[in-house]
């Protein structure tokens, strides 16, 4: 994590936003968030920030004295105080990938209390900056950038912050720019590591790039003077030239032209050395920046010089040899087991003078387990069905960074693999909750005790609780209603106690068994139970508060008779009968007095009428 030592150095800037629209870099999702604000804006660099939004709890604030800040960014604030819970967080929604992310952290008394808060920082559930009251003056009057590059991979980006004791984190503005997959050396590195800024120096010139200057840094960095990091014991000098730097500005790093139109170099034959300040828990990658821009240098072998790194000389390098003049040329060494908060950086001269055009030194933080995915899911339905409240902290991961306290009643372990955090226990006994329980908490397949007594909770229980391994139940002082659901007879089950709700039904002979094997088990108080010794009898026709197996059957069987007893009847006063009770002949008169068609008629009508030797009459209809 980041100590105060480095938060020194991240001195106050004012940022520059740019539109990666506007240039050919092929990653073009970015957020800049004025945290505390109300509104968006457009800042006199043509920046554009967006009002506060993605956060999970917290209050605006106004620093104390606004007029010091030159960008409105830097004037608001977004605080949690401990009435949302230990843990807040910002969650953004964004394309899987490898994102630049970067706070401004100020207090500047804004709350009129003179006490500097202590909280922690993390991203991507784990743990990167930690602030510690008192902060340095300097930092709490003009506040502090910290940043990293971290990888997204299930589409949020979170950016979480956890109380000390009872102070208010907070924090100021909140940038996420999306950058290239394999810069920094991802490919080799991987993606569960969170690179860290330790220094990120420009040599032999004035702090540029986003925030300082015009000079454009695609992926938002700011370069940092290397003026407080050059050790004393040398004489030094500055070039600087206005051609082009050829191999700049280039996948995967893209690194600005302007970091290479200057360096820094030694007079005689003396060694360059820088001391940056480190945390022995952690590796460090270091990244070295050379063009050479001195156009006496016009072949290989005219300027060589050695790097060591705290003593240890790790490689020889001939600028020219490699790239050849006024072209870029990176490279980068992995420091482990360190042993000291100082790094040391020599460049010691073989052949003329040293030289460099900058310096970046990352902290390679592991990234920390997180809760398996099921399980958040799971835990976030709960948050909402049972309508946690806020001042309990159930934001970002429900168990990462392990470092930090789980959400408040969750009890967390590794899963058999060590790949991933579940939840073991859940304990919500007297929290007011006013939901239900949702269906979703049969995803909490490692759940081993779950206490929600003594709230306000109702509907029926969920139909697979006690799947599993659960083995201690707590549902007792509910409004619970329905019957009990089968899946409480699990084997595993030792503790149920359900009393005090509205339950109603047949009991499941398997779960009233767990009181009978020693198991402890409380139905009382629930006047609508039956089945089991010590309740009444269910009705016949009645099983957990619905029509038993038999009563289903019996309605049905009655249901096919009286189908069957309407088509019969349909049959003998409808279908039969037509056959004969819809027929009709013509009056005997009527047939006497038609006799004399018996020439004509057949003619017109054949199918009306019928002949005889005595004339034609008419066919009887039939229907």
């Amino acid at each position: 994590m980041v100590s105060f030592l480095l938060l020194l150095l991240l001195v106050p800037i004012s940022l520059h936003y740019f539109s990666f629209l506007s240039f050919a870099y092929p990653f073009g999702v970015s957020y800049f968030i004025d945290s505390g604000g109300l509104s968006n804006f457009t800042s006199q660099f043509n920046q554009s920030w967006i009002s506060d939004r993605f956060y999970t709890g917290g209050a605006p604030g106004l620093v104390a004295e606004p007029h010091n800040f030159e960008q409105l960014q830097e004037r608001t604030i977004r605080f949690f105080p401990i009435s949302f819970g230990k843990k807040n967080c910002y969650i953004i929604p964004v394309p899987n990938g490898r994102y630049f992310i970067r706070t401004f952290t100020v207090y500047d008394n804004y709350d009129s209390k003179m006490n500097s808060p202590s909280f922690d920082v993390s991203v991507e559930g784990t743990e990167v900056f930690s602030w510690r009251s008192p902060w340095p003056e300097d930092v709490s009057k003009n506040g502090a950038y910290s940043d990293l590059f971290a990888y997204i991979k299930d589409g949020e980006a979170t950016v979480c912050f956890y109380s000390i004791a009872t102070d208010a984190p907070l924090i100021g503005s909140l940038e996420i720019v999306q950058v290239d997959p394999l810069s920094y050396d991802s490919s080799t590195t991987g993606e569960h590591l969170i690179l860290v800024n330790y220094g990120r120096l420009t040599c032999g010139s004035n702090s540029f790039g986003s925030g300082f200057s015009n000079d454009t840094d695609y992926f938002g960095r700011a370069w940092h003077s290397d003026v407080d990091f050059r050790a004393k014991n040398s004489i030094m000098k500055s070039l600087s030239t206005l051609k082009d730097i050829k191999s700049t500005v280039q996948p995967h790093d893209y690194t600005p032209t302007h970091l290479y139109q200057t360096a820094l170099t030694t007079t005689s034959n003396l060694k360059l050395e820088y001391l940056l300040p480190v945390d022995t828990r952690l590796d460090y990658m270091v990244w070295f920046h050379f063009a050479e821009i001195d156009p006496g240098v016009t072949k290989a072998g005219q300027r060589v010089f050695d790097i060591f790194i705290n003593e240890d000389n790790v490689s020889r390098i001939d600028i020219f040899k490699e790239v050849g003049g006024f072209t870029a040329f990176r490279w980068h060494y992995t420091v482990k087991n360190l042993n000291s908060t100082t790094l040391s950086i020599q460049l010691v001269p073989v052949v003329g003078t040293p030289l460099i055009s900058g310096l970046e030194n990352y902290a390679l933080v592991p990234l920390d387990l997180s809760t398996v995915p099921e399980q958040v899911l799971a835990m976030r339905a709960l948050k909402e069905s049972l309508r946690v409240p806020d001042r309990m902290g159930w934001n970002g991961d429900p168990c990462a960074p392990s470092t930090w306290d789980a959400w408040e009643g969750v009890t967390c372990h590794h899963n058999e693999k060590e790949s991933g955090l579940v939840i073991t226990q859940l304990d919500l006994g007297s929290q007011g909750l006013k939901g239900y329980i949702s269906e979703q908490i049969s995803l909490l397949s490692n759940l081993l005790s779950l206490n929600l007594s003594s709230n306000s909770l109702v509907g029926n229980l969920p139909s697979r609780l006690g799947h599993g391994s659960l083995i201690r139940l707590d549902l007792s002082s509910n409004l619970f209603t329905g019957s009990i659901p089968d899946s409480l007879g699990s084997s595993n089950l030792q503790l149920v106690l359900l009393n005090g709700n509205a339950l109603e039904g047949q009991v499941p002979r398997a779960l009233y068994s767990i009181g009978v094997h020693g198991g402890l088990i409380d139905l009382s108080g629930n006047k609508g139970l039956c089945g089991v010794p010590s309740y009444p009898a269910c009705p016949f026709f009645w099983e957990k508060g619905g029509l038993s197996t038999a009563a289903k059957l019996a309605i049905g069987l009655s249901c096919v008779m009286v189908i069957c007893i309407i088509l019969l009847l349909i049959y003998m006063f409808c279908i039969r009968k037509g056959r004969n009770d819809y027929d009709f002949g013509l009056p005997h008169d009527l047939i006497l007095k038609l006799t004399p068609c018996v020439v004509h008629c057949p003619k017109f009508f054949p199918s009306l009428y019928a002949t005889t030797r005595g004339g034609c009459f008419f066919r009887r209809f039939q229907w």
